[in-house]
Protein backbone atom coordinates (compact mmCIF):
# COMPACT_ATOMS: atom_id res chain seq x y z
CA UNK A 1 0.00 0.00 0.00
CA UNK A 2 1.50 3.29 -1.10
CA UNK A 3 0.94 6.46 0.89
CA UNK A 4 2.13 5.26 4.31
CA UNK A 5 5.25 7.47 4.27
CA UNK A 6 5.50 11.19 5.04
CA UNK A 7 8.38 13.66 4.81
CA UNK A 8 11.79 13.74 3.16
CA UNK A 9 14.31 15.13 5.65
CA UNK A 10 12.31 13.87 8.67
CA UNK A 11 10.71 10.80 7.13
CA UNK A 12 8.22 8.46 8.77
CA UNK A 13 6.52 5.24 7.69
CA UNK A 14 3.60 4.03 9.81
CA UNK A 15 2.37 0.44 9.94
CA UNK A 16 -0.27 -1.72 11.59
CA UNK A 17 -4.06 -2.10 11.73
CA UNK A 18 -6.75 -1.28 14.25
CA UNK A 19 -7.24 -4.89 15.41
CA UNK A 20 -3.86 -6.30 14.42
CA UNK A 21 -0.97 -7.03 16.78
CA UNK A 22 0.46 -3.51 16.86
CA UNK A 23 0.61 0.01 15.50
CA UNK A 24 4.05 1.47 14.83
CA UNK A 25 6.28 3.94 13.05
CA UNK A 26 9.78 3.94 11.58
CA UNK A 27 11.47 7.35 11.67
CA UNK A 28 14.48 8.20 9.52
CA UNK A 29 16.41 11.45 9.37
CA UNK A 30 17.13 12.07 13.05
CA UNK A 31 20.80 12.86 13.58
CA UNK A 32 22.73 10.97 16.27
CA UNK A 33 23.37 12.12 19.81
CA UNK A 34 20.06 13.87 20.47
CA UNK A 35 18.50 13.24 23.89
CA UNK A 36 15.00 11.75 23.63
CA UNK A 37 12.45 12.00 26.42
CA UNK A 38 10.38 8.83 26.07
CA UNK A 39 8.24 9.91 29.02
CA UNK A 40 7.11 12.89 26.93
CA UNK A 41 6.30 10.57 24.02
CA UNK A 42 4.20 8.48 26.40
CA UNK A 43 2.43 11.60 27.70
CA UNK A 44 1.35 12.52 24.16
CA UNK A 45 0.18 8.96 23.51
CA UNK A 46 -1.83 9.09 26.73
CA UNK A 47 -3.54 12.24 25.43
CA UNK A 48 -4.59 10.36 22.29
CA UNK A 49 -5.41 6.95 23.74
CA UNK A 50 -8.97 5.63 24.00
CA UNK A 51 -10.91 5.24 27.23
CA UNK A 52 -9.73 8.49 28.82
CA UNK A 53 -13.08 10.27 29.36
CA UNK A 54 -16.85 10.19 28.95
CA UNK A 55 -16.62 11.64 25.43
CA UNK A 56 -14.18 9.07 24.04
CA UNK A 57 -14.44 5.39 23.11
CA UNK A 58 -14.35 3.03 26.11
CA UNK A 59 -11.85 0.72 24.36
CA UNK A 60 -9.15 0.03 26.95
CA UNK A 61 -5.69 0.43 25.46
CA UNK A 62 -2.72 1.54 27.57
CA UNK A 63 -0.82 2.56 24.42
CA UNK A 64 2.56 1.95 26.03
CA UNK A 65 5.34 2.84 23.62
CA UNK A 66 8.08 0.28 22.96
CA UNK A 67 11.35 1.39 21.33
CA UNK A 68 12.75 -1.31 19.06
CA UNK A 69 15.69 0.58 17.55
CA UNK A 70 17.44 3.91 17.10
CA UNK A 71 17.90 4.92 20.77
CA UNK A 72 20.77 3.99 23.06
CA UNK A 73 21.24 5.29 26.61
CA UNK A 74 18.54 7.90 26.04
CA UNK A 75 20.05 9.35 22.86
CA UNK A 76 19.47 8.81 19.15
CA UNK A 77 22.02 6.71 17.32
CA UNK A 78 21.38 8.13 13.85
CA UNK A 79 19.86 4.85 12.67
CA UNK A 80 16.11 4.54 11.97
CA UNK A 81 13.97 4.70 15.08
CA UNK A 82 11.22 2.11 15.38
CA UNK A 83 8.45 2.82 17.90
CA UNK A 84 5.69 0.30 18.50
CA UNK A 85 2.40 0.44 20.41
CA UNK A 86 1.02 -3.06 21.00
CA UNK A 87 -2.74 -3.61 20.68
CA UNK A 88 -3.98 -5.32 23.86
CA UNK A 89 -7.76 -4.86 23.66
CA UNK A 90 -8.51 -5.72 20.04
CA UNK A 91 -11.84 -7.48 19.45
CA UNK A 92 -12.13 -8.33 15.75
CA UNK A 93 -15.04 -10.68 16.45
CA UNK A 94 -17.19 -7.63 17.26
CA UNK A 95 -17.28 -6.93 13.51
CA UNK A 96 -18.37 -10.40 12.37
CA UNK A 97 -22.05 -9.40 12.10
CA UNK A 98 -21.34 -6.45 9.80
CA UNK A 99 -18.32 -7.67 7.87
CA UNK A 100 -20.36 -7.98 4.67
CA UNK A 101 -22.13 -4.62 5.08
CA UNK A 102 -20.72 -1.24 4.12
CA UNK A 103 -20.71 1.21 7.03
CA UNK A 104 -21.79 4.74 5.98
CA UNK A 105 -19.03 7.28 6.43
CA UNK A 106 -16.30 4.61 6.55
CA UNK A 107 -13.67 3.63 4.01
CA UNK A 108 -14.78 0.02 3.48
CA UNK A 109 -16.30 0.54 0.03
CA UNK A 110 -13.54 2.85 -1.27
CA UNK A 111 -10.80 0.47 -0.04
CA UNK A 112 -12.56 -2.44 -1.72
CA UNK A 113 -12.88 -0.45 -4.94
CA UNK A 114 -9.17 0.37 -4.91
CA UNK A 115 -7.54 -2.81 -3.59
CA UNK A 116 -10.14 -5.52 -4.10
CA UNK A 117 -9.89 -6.29 -0.38
CA UNK A 118 -10.91 -4.41 2.76
CA UNK A 119 -10.13 -5.08 6.43
CA UNK A 120 -13.51 -4.96 8.15
CA UNK A 121 -11.96 -5.22 11.65
CA UNK A 122 -12.45 -1.62 12.68
CA UNK A 123 -11.36 -0.36 9.29
CA UNK A 124 -7.80 -1.71 9.42
CA UNK A 125 -5.44 1.00 8.20
CA UNK A 126 -8.26 3.52 7.77
CA UNK A 127 -8.99 3.38 11.50
CA UNK A 128 -8.17 6.31 13.73
CA UNK A 129 -5.98 3.91 15.69
CA UNK A 130 -3.29 4.39 13.04
CA UNK A 131 -2.79 7.91 14.40
CA UNK A 132 -1.06 6.51 17.51
CA UNK A 133 2.00 6.01 15.31
CA UNK A 134 1.82 9.61 14.11
CA UNK A 135 1.58 10.90 17.67
CA UNK A 136 4.68 8.94 18.70
CA UNK A 137 6.70 10.36 15.79
CA UNK A 138 5.23 13.83 16.23
CA UNK A 139 6.17 13.86 19.90
CA UNK A 140 9.81 13.42 18.91
CA UNK A 141 9.41 16.21 16.35
CA UNK A 142 7.98 18.51 19.03
CA UNK A 143 10.99 17.83 21.25
CA UNK A 144 13.33 18.74 18.39
CA UNK A 145 11.32 21.89 17.61
CA UNK A 146 11.70 23.09 21.19
CA UNK A 147 15.44 23.22 20.53
CA UNK A 148 14.57 25.90 17.96
CA UNK A 149 12.28 27.73 20.40
CA UNK A 150 9.09 26.59 18.62
CA UNK A 151 6.08 25.36 20.57
CA UNK A 152 2.89 23.83 19.12
CA UNK A 153 -0.43 24.01 20.93
CA UNK A 154 -3.73 22.57 19.68
CA UNK A 155 -7.17 22.62 21.27
CA UNK A 156 -10.87 22.15 20.58
CA UNK A 157 -12.18 25.49 19.43
CA UNK A 158 -15.70 24.28 18.69
CA UNK A 159 -17.77 21.12 19.24
CA UNK A 160 -21.45 20.37 18.65
CA UNK A 161 -21.84 23.94 17.35
CA UNK A 162 -20.62 25.44 20.63
CA UNK A 163 -17.54 27.67 20.25
CA UNK A 164 -14.92 28.73 22.78
CA UNK A 165 -15.23 32.44 23.57
CA UNK A 166 -12.05 32.85 25.61
CA UNK A 167 -8.53 31.46 25.50
CA UNK A 168 -6.70 30.16 28.56
CA UNK A 169 -3.88 27.87 27.47
CA UNK A 170 -3.53 26.44 30.97
CA UNK A 171 -7.16 25.23 30.80
CA UNK A 172 -6.69 23.05 27.71
CA UNK A 173 -5.51 19.92 29.54
CA UNK A 174 -7.89 20.44 32.46
CA UNK A 175 -11.15 19.44 30.78
CA UNK A 176 -12.20 16.42 28.71
CA UNK A 177 -12.71 18.49 25.54
CA UNK A 178 -9.22 20.03 25.59
CA UNK A 179 -10.89 23.40 25.21
CA UNK A 180 -9.25 26.69 26.32
CA UNK A 181 -12.61 27.96 27.62
CA UNK A 182 -13.79 26.13 30.76
CA UNK A 183 -17.42 27.27 30.50
CA UNK A 184 -17.67 26.39 26.81
CA UNK A 185 -16.12 22.98 27.58
CA UNK A 186 -18.94 22.17 30.00
CA UNK A 187 -21.57 23.07 27.41
CA UNK A 188 -19.76 21.05 24.74
CA UNK A 189 -19.59 17.99 26.98
CA UNK A 190 -23.30 18.15 27.77
CA UNK A 191 -24.17 18.39 24.06
CA UNK A 192 -21.87 15.49 23.16
CA UNK A 193 -23.30 13.23 25.85
CA UNK A 194 -26.82 14.08 24.72
CA UNK A 195 -25.93 13.07 21.16
CA UNK A 196 -24.32 9.86 22.44
CA UNK A 197 -27.44 8.97 24.40
CA UNK A 198 -29.43 9.35 21.18
CA UNK A 199 -27.04 6.98 19.42
CA UNK A 200 -25.47 9.81 17.43
CA UNK A 201 -22.22 11.78 17.27
CA UNK A 202 -21.01 15.35 16.71
CA UNK A 203 -18.12 17.09 14.98
CA UNK A 204 -16.15 20.24 15.70
CA UNK A 205 -13.20 22.48 14.92
CA UNK A 206 -9.67 22.02 16.21
CA UNK A 207 -7.29 24.99 16.13
CA UNK A 208 -3.50 24.68 16.09
CA UNK A 209 -1.03 27.42 17.04
CA UNK A 210 2.64 27.33 16.08
CA UNK A 211 4.23 29.72 18.54
CA UNK A 212 7.42 31.67 17.77
CA UNK A 213 8.23 30.19 14.36
CA UNK A 214 11.10 31.78 12.45
CA UNK A 215 10.43 33.77 9.30
CA UNK A 216 11.46 32.20 5.99
CA UNK A 217 10.06 28.67 6.19
CA UNK A 218 8.30 27.40 3.08
CA UNK A 219 9.15 26.45 -0.49
CA UNK A 220 7.32 28.25 -3.28
CA UNK A 221 5.67 27.46 -5.61
CA UNK A 222 4.14 24.01 -4.98
CA UNK A 223 5.64 23.33 -1.54
CA UNK A 224 4.22 26.38 0.18
CA UNK A 225 4.20 26.04 3.95
CA UNK A 226 0.42 26.17 4.22
CA UNK A 227 0.10 23.67 1.34
CA UNK A 228 2.24 21.14 3.20
CA UNK A 229 0.44 21.86 6.47
CA UNK A 230 -2.87 21.36 4.69
CA UNK A 231 -1.73 18.00 3.35
CA UNK A 232 -0.47 16.96 6.78
CA UNK A 233 -3.69 17.85 8.57
CA UNK A 234 -6.03 16.66 5.81
CA UNK A 235 -4.30 13.27 5.97
CA UNK A 236 -5.96 12.73 9.36
CA UNK A 237 -8.93 10.49 8.72
CA UNK A 238 -11.63 12.56 10.44
CA UNK A 239 -10.58 15.92 8.95
CA UNK A 240 -12.72 17.35 6.14
CA UNK A 241 -11.62 21.00 6.00
CA UNK A 242 -8.58 23.24 6.52
CA UNK A 243 -7.91 26.96 6.81
CA UNK A 244 -5.07 29.27 7.83
CA UNK A 245 -5.46 32.70 9.38
CA UNK A 246 -8.79 34.24 8.44
CA UNK A 247 -9.33 31.32 6.08
CA UNK A 248 -12.76 31.28 4.49
CA UNK A 249 -13.74 34.41 6.41
CA UNK A 250 -11.29 36.34 4.20
CA UNK A 251 -13.65 35.78 1.27
CA UNK A 252 -16.13 38.12 2.95
CA UNK A 253 -13.63 40.90 3.68
CA UNK A 254 -12.07 43.75 1.71
CA UNK A 255 -8.34 43.93 1.15
CA UNK A 256 -8.11 46.88 3.53
CA UNK A 257 -9.66 44.69 6.22
CA UNK A 258 -7.76 41.49 5.50
CA UNK A 259 -4.23 42.86 4.91
CA UNK A 260 -1.89 42.97 7.89
CA UNK A 261 -0.27 46.41 8.45
CA UNK A 262 3.50 46.11 8.92
CA UNK A 263 5.99 47.88 11.17
CA UNK A 264 9.48 47.49 12.59
CA UNK A 265 9.74 46.49 16.24
CA UNK A 266 12.40 48.91 17.51
CA UNK A 267 13.07 46.73 20.55
CA UNK A 268 13.92 43.59 18.60
CA UNK A 269 14.64 45.02 15.17
CA UNK A 270 12.16 42.54 13.62
CA UNK A 271 9.62 43.33 10.93
CA UNK A 272 6.20 42.57 12.44
CA UNK A 273 2.52 42.78 11.50
CA UNK A 274 0.02 44.61 13.69
CA UNK A 275 -2.66 41.99 12.97
CA UNK A 276 -2.34 38.35 11.99
CA UNK A 277 -5.09 37.80 9.44
CA UNK A 278 -2.64 35.86 7.25
CA UNK A 279 -2.12 33.37 10.07
CA UNK A 280 1.67 33.74 10.08
CA UNK A 281 2.19 32.77 6.43
CA UNK A 282 2.66 35.17 3.50
CA UNK A 283 3.29 33.98 -0.04
CA UNK A 284 3.61 30.43 1.21
CA UNK A 285 6.47 31.37 3.56
CA UNK A 286 6.32 31.98 7.32
CA UNK A 287 6.58 35.67 8.25
CA UNK A 288 7.60 35.21 11.89
CA UNK A 289 4.16 35.68 13.43
CA UNK A 290 2.40 32.79 15.17
CA UNK A 291 0.94 30.35 12.64
CA UNK A 292 -2.81 29.86 13.13
CA UNK A 293 -4.48 26.78 11.60
CA UNK A 294 -7.97 25.31 11.88
CA UNK A 295 -9.39 21.97 10.79
CA UNK A 296 -12.97 20.79 10.49
CA UNK A 297 -13.47 17.43 12.20
CA UNK A 298 -16.46 15.42 11.03
CA UNK A 299 -18.88 13.64 13.38
CA UNK A 300 -17.72 10.11 14.17
CA UNK A 301 -19.12 7.76 11.50
CA UNK A 302 -19.83 4.81 13.80
CA UNK A 303 -23.21 5.50 15.43
CA UNK A 304 -26.03 3.40 16.90
CA UNK A 305 -28.71 5.22 14.95
CA UNK A 306 -30.09 3.11 12.13
CA UNK A 307 -28.72 4.05 8.71
CA UNK A 308 -29.47 2.98 5.15
CA UNK A 309 -26.71 1.07 3.36
CA UNK A 310 -26.00 -1.94 1.10
CA UNK A 311 -24.30 -5.29 1.47
CA UNK A 312 -21.12 -6.30 -0.33
CA UNK A 313 -23.17 -7.66 -3.25
CA UNK A 314 -25.30 -4.50 -3.46
CA UNK A 315 -28.48 -5.58 -1.65
CA UNK A 316 -30.20 -2.79 0.33
CA UNK A 317 -30.19 -3.09 4.11
CA UNK A 318 -29.97 -1.02 7.27
CA UNK A 319 -27.22 -0.92 9.86
CA UNK A 320 -26.88 0.10 13.49
CA UNK A 321 -23.30 0.07 14.71
CA UNK A 322 -22.84 -1.13 18.25
CA UNK A 323 -19.55 -1.19 20.08
CA UNK A 324 -16.94 1.21 21.45
CA UNK A 325 -16.87 4.48 19.52
CA UNK A 326 -16.20 8.17 20.24
CA UNK A 327 -19.29 10.40 20.24
CA UNK A 328 -16.89 13.28 19.41
CA UNK A 329 -13.37 12.75 18.13
CA UNK A 330 -12.09 16.32 18.65
CA UNK A 331 -10.29 15.82 22.00
CA UNK A 332 -8.29 12.91 20.58
CA UNK A 333 -7.62 14.73 17.30
CA UNK A 334 -5.83 17.49 19.25
CA UNK A 335 -2.57 15.55 19.88
CA UNK A 336 -2.72 14.09 16.36
CA UNK A 337 -2.99 17.57 14.84
CA UNK A 338 -0.06 18.73 16.96
CA UNK A 339 1.98 15.76 15.74
CA UNK A 340 1.31 16.36 12.04
CA UNK A 341 2.04 20.09 12.32
CA UNK A 342 5.23 19.38 14.31
CA UNK A 343 6.57 16.97 11.70
CA UNK A 344 5.78 19.41 8.90
CA UNK A 345 7.42 22.35 10.67
CA UNK A 346 10.51 20.27 11.46
CA UNK A 347 10.63 19.13 7.82
CA UNK A 348 10.68 22.75 6.66
CA UNK A 349 13.30 23.76 9.22
CA UNK A 350 15.57 20.97 7.98
CA UNK A 351 14.91 22.02 4.38
CA UNK A 352 15.65 25.64 5.25
CA UNK A 353 18.89 24.75 7.00
CA UNK A 354 19.98 22.67 4.01
CA UNK A 355 19.15 25.57 1.69
CA UNK A 356 21.18 28.02 3.75
CA UNK A 357 24.03 25.58 4.18
CA UNK A 358 24.38 24.79 0.47
CA UNK A 359 25.18 28.32 -0.81
CA UNK A 360 27.42 28.88 2.24
CA UNK A 361 29.27 25.64 1.51
CA UNK A 362 29.63 26.61 -2.14
CA UNK A 363 30.93 30.04 -1.18
CA UNK A 364 33.47 28.56 1.23
CA UNK A 365 34.66 26.09 -1.36
CA UNK A 366 34.95 28.88 -3.90
CA UNK A 367 37.08 30.90 -1.47
CA UNK A 368 39.27 27.87 -0.77
CA UNK A 369 39.72 27.29 -4.51
CA UNK A 370 40.81 30.91 -4.95
CA UNK A 371 43.34 30.59 -2.12
CA UNK A 372 44.66 27.31 -3.58
CA UNK A 373 44.99 28.97 -6.98
CA UNK A 374 46.89 31.86 -5.39
CA UNK A 375 49.16 29.39 -3.60
CA UNK A 376 49.99 27.72 -6.90
CA UNK A 377 50.83 31.07 -8.49
CA UNK A 378 52.99 32.05 -5.52
CA UNK A 379 54.68 28.64 -5.59
CA UNK A 380 55.46 29.08 -9.30
CA UNK A 381 56.88 32.54 -8.55
CA UNK A 382 58.96 31.09 -5.73
CA UNK A 383 60.31 28.44 -8.06
CA UNK A 384 61.35 31.16 -10.54
CA UNK A 385 63.22 32.91 -7.74
CA UNK A 386 64.78 29.63 -6.63
CA UNK A 387 65.93 29.06 -10.21
CA UNK A 388 67.58 32.50 -10.27
CA UNK A 389 69.29 31.70 -6.96
CA UNK A 390 70.54 28.50 -8.58
CA UNK A 391 71.99 30.46 -11.52
CA UNK A 392 73.84 32.78 -9.15
CA UNK A 393 75.22 29.86 -7.18
CA UNK A 394 76.31 28.19 -10.44
CA UNK A 395 78.19 31.31 -11.58
CA UNK A 396 79.91 31.56 -8.21
CA UNK A 397 80.58 27.87 -7.99
CA UNK A 398 78.82 27.66 -4.62
CA UNK A 399 76.98 24.68 -3.14
CA UNK A 400 73.30 24.11 -3.88
CA UNK A 401 72.38 23.04 -0.35
CA UNK A 402 72.66 25.69 2.35
CA UNK A 403 71.44 23.83 5.44
CA UNK A 404 72.01 26.77 7.81
CA UNK A 405 69.82 28.97 5.64
CA UNK A 406 67.14 26.26 5.36
CA UNK A 407 67.04 25.82 9.16
CA UNK A 408 66.78 29.56 9.61
CA UNK A 409 63.84 29.82 7.19
CA UNK A 410 62.08 26.84 8.75
CA UNK A 411 62.52 28.15 12.30
CA UNK A 412 61.09 31.52 11.29
CA UNK A 413 57.95 30.00 9.79
CA UNK A 414 57.43 27.56 12.67
CA UNK A 415 57.37 30.53 15.04
CA UNK A 416 54.86 32.30 12.75
CA UNK A 417 52.78 29.08 12.66
CA UNK A 418 52.55 29.05 16.45
CA UNK A 419 51.23 32.61 16.43
CA UNK A 420 48.66 31.69 13.76
CA UNK A 421 47.57 28.55 15.59
CA UNK A 422 48.87 26.17 12.91
CA UNK A 423 50.38 22.79 13.68
CA UNK A 424 54.20 22.73 13.85
CA UNK A 425 54.44 19.32 12.20
CA UNK A 426 52.17 20.37 9.34
CA UNK A 427 54.16 23.56 8.70
CA UNK A 428 57.43 21.60 8.85
CA UNK A 429 56.14 19.14 6.25
CA UNK A 430 54.81 21.95 4.06
CA UNK A 431 58.01 24.00 3.96
CA UNK A 432 60.09 20.85 3.81
CA UNK A 433 58.30 20.05 0.54
CA UNK A 434 58.80 23.62 -0.72
CA UNK A 435 62.52 23.52 0.06
CA UNK A 436 62.85 20.12 -1.63
CA UNK A 437 61.22 21.55 -4.77
CA UNK A 438 63.64 24.51 -4.69
CA UNK A 439 66.62 22.19 -4.39
CA UNK A 440 65.40 20.11 -7.32
CA UNK A 441 65.01 23.21 -9.49
CA UNK A 442 68.52 24.39 -8.68
CA UNK A 443 70.03 20.93 -9.31
CA UNK A 444 68.34 20.79 -12.68
CA UNK A 445 69.82 24.17 -13.60
CA UNK A 446 73.30 23.05 -12.41
CA UNK A 447 73.11 19.90 -14.55
CA UNK A 448 72.04 21.91 -17.60
CA UNK A 449 75.10 24.19 -17.20
CA UNK A 450 77.54 21.28 -17.43
CA UNK A 451 79.30 20.96 -20.88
Amino acid sequence: MAGSAYGEFFRIVTFGESHGKAIGVVIDGVRPGLPIDLAEVQRDLDRRRPGQSSVTTPRKETDRVDVLSGVFEGKTTGTPLCLVVWNTDQRPEAYDKIKNVFRPGHAGFSYLAKYGIADYRGGGRSSGRETAARVAAGSLAKQLLLRHGIKIVAYTREAAGIAARSFDEAEIEHNVLRCPDAEAAKAMEAAILAARDEGDSVGGIVEVLVQQPPAGLGEPVFDKLEADLAKALMSIGAVKGFEVGNGFAAARLRGSQNNDPMYKDERTGRIRTRTNNAGGISGGISNGEDIVLRIAVKPTSSIRKQQETVTGDGRPTVISIEGRHDPCICPRVVPVAEAMVAMTMLEHILRHNALRRLPRLQALRRDIDMIDHSLLILLAQRQELALEVGRIKARRGGRIIDRAREKQVLAKYIEAARILGLGEKDVTRLFGAVITMARATQYVHRKRKKP
